[in-house]
Formats: C-alpha cells, structure tokens, sequence
C-alpha cells in the first residue's frame, strides 16, 4: 500500500443557480447565508467545470485528477482504472431544489457528444411537505405528440409526479424524462457528466430577463417515450448494520447501511468506496487516518487502503463503489 494512498475528504464545489436555495448552508454549512442561490455542491468531481480538491493529509490542496494520476490503480482499483482510464468515473452532489428545476433528459453514451452519458439516481436527504419529484411520462405518446406538447406548452400534463419523503431513492436512466420539483434536498450519484437538455422551463427568465435556451431537438433524439415504472428503488429501510442494495448498475453499484451502536467495516480492493453521509455522524479510521463525518459529508476511500472502520451509534449512509 503506498503511503500516499489514505481516505480522502474535498472541499466542496458550490454551483449558483437560478432555481438554488439556501438548504446546503443551513443544513449542511456550505458556503455562507450571502450566498442566496446555491443549488449544487459538487463533493467529489473530476470535470473541467468542477474539480474536488483534497481538504487535508499529505495530499491537501491536489485536485482530484492529479491524486488520480498519480497512482490510477492505487485510488480506482485495476478493474475500474482498466475501464475508465485516469478520469474518476463517478460525480456525487448535492442538490438544493428551492424552486422547480427545468424538466429535461440526458443523452445515453452512444447519444452523447462527450461520448459520456448521464445516468443517475437520487436519494431524498429531506423534502418540505408535498414536494415532488417528475420522473418519466404518465402514458404512451408518440414523437409527434411530444413535439405538439412542446408547441402548445402542455408537456406537463403527460409527466409521471411523485410526492417524496427523506429515504425515498430514484434510477434515472439515461434518456428519461425527469425534474426535480421546489422544496427538495438530495443527494445525486451520477456518471461523471454535464450534459443535460433542457425539454422545457416554465417560460423562466434569468436575473438578466432572458428565457433560458431549450434543447428541444436534442432532447426528443434521445428521449426513452416507453412507460415503465422502474424508476422507484426498493430497500429494507427497517434494516440494521447491514448493507442493502439500493441500486447495482453498470455505472455505479449504491448500498444504503443504518449503522446502529455498531462498527461497519469497508473493505474493497478492486474499486474505490464513496460514503455519503445521509444522516448523523460517524467516525472513521483506516488505522493510520482518523476523522469525523456528519450529515451532508463524503469520503472517499482509496481501492489500495487498509480497512476502513466506520463507527456510529445512529447513522445512515450510501455506500458507493463500482
């Protein structure tokens, strides 16, 4: 094990928007209350628009990529490094919806002009009472009902809600239509990309009185019209000290844990591990590195690290990995 390699925290990267709130600051102590719009902080990214970088240790102030670069399969794990190259194929936030976000998709791989596409999934840390969350169509429509619903803005009324609560977790594949709705806080796991088209956004304007642009044509390419209703993931929420999967997947495997007066060890050499800390504190410990996470925080382990020994009296967490 190189001595370099030890569980990571970043400093977060806070992304204003048009529909941010104030929830990662007062919740979480992100950024500042003069801050009025935060709508994302981006906790571990390794994108041009976005770099995480380290927060403490040895590594303090290197941005993602160079950690990465300097020992690929050290922080990835061969099996991932083997697939993904030198680039962290993960992006994890969080995402403070104070008012409705746009309703949009993203492209698929084979769709997209990076190359990379944007599949995801949500995890609800809190919603004020009635928030809801929009999550492919309510019935069949054809492409040419789409681009009608589009003209004459009514595309709502074929959109599938879903009123949500803390705990609640959704797969978005790509290629599904989906909005956040105002009044939600979750956490988002997702490939490492920025590529959204935007379907439609209420006729909003920006601080500058200008309608935001639309990606009409670019969306309805790589829009999935069928129905299903897979998208609601399943977990024993009544489960303790154990990991329940959430949602495995070619991009990202997600396991929830409610560690109870316990120790919870993670242990994984062929993949790095993200804890995503969704409600109280623990402690952590690979033996040589020790730290406190609270709500709201993440950490990153290192494929080639020691066990890493997570210990809380009430806690829940997403475990992370490939």
């Amino acid at each position: 094990m190189s001595n370099s390699v030890y569980p990571l925290t970043f400093k977060p990267v806070l992304k204003e928007k048009i529909w941010g709130g104030q929830k990662l600051n007062e919740i979480f102590g992100k950024g500042d209350s003069a801050t009025a719009k935060v709508g994302e902080s981006w906790e571990i990214a390794d994108l041009e628009e976005g770099q995480s970088i380290v927060k403490e240790g040895a590594l303090e102030g290197k941005t993602l990529n160079e950690v990465i670069v300097s020992n690929p399969e050290g922080f990835l794990g061969k099996k991932v490094h083997d697939v993904f190259g030198s680039h962290f194929p993960l992006l994890i936030k969080f995402i403070d919806a104070a008012s409705d976000l746009s309703i949009q998709v993203h492209p698929t791989d084979e769709t997209s002009p990076t190359g990379v596409g944007k599949t995801e999934m949500w995890y609800i840390m809190q919603a004020d009472e009635g928030a809801k969350l929009t999550v492919g169509f309510n019935t069949k429509i054809t492409k040419e009902e789409y681009d009608e619903r589009i003209d004459n803005l009514t595309i709502e009324e074929v959109m599938d809600e879903h009123v949500v609560e803390e705990g609640d977790s959704f797969f978005i594949n790509a290629g599904r239509i989906h909005a956040i709705g105002g009044g939600v806080l979750l956490a988002e796991i997702q490939q490492t990309s920025d590529v959204t088209y935007r379907v439609y956004d209420y006729n909003r304007k920006d601080d500058n009185g200008n309608l935001r642009d639309l990606h009409v044509k670019e969306s309805r390419e790589v829009l999935d019209f069928e129905t299903t209703q897979d998208f609601k993931l399943d977990y024993d929420r009544s489960a303790k000290n154990e990991a329940q999967v959430v949602k495995h997947h070619t991009y990202f495997k997600t396991d929830w844990v409610n560690i109870q007066e316990q120790v919870y060890s993670v242990e994984r050499t062929d993949s790095f591990t993200i804890i995503i800390v969704v409600s109280g504190t623990v402690k952590f410990s690979d033996g040589a590195i020790n730290g406190t996470l609270s709500s709201g925080e993440t950490l990153l382990i290192p494929a080639d690290t020691k066990a890493v020994q997570l210990e809380a009296d009430n806690c829940k967490i997403l475990e992370v990995y490939l």
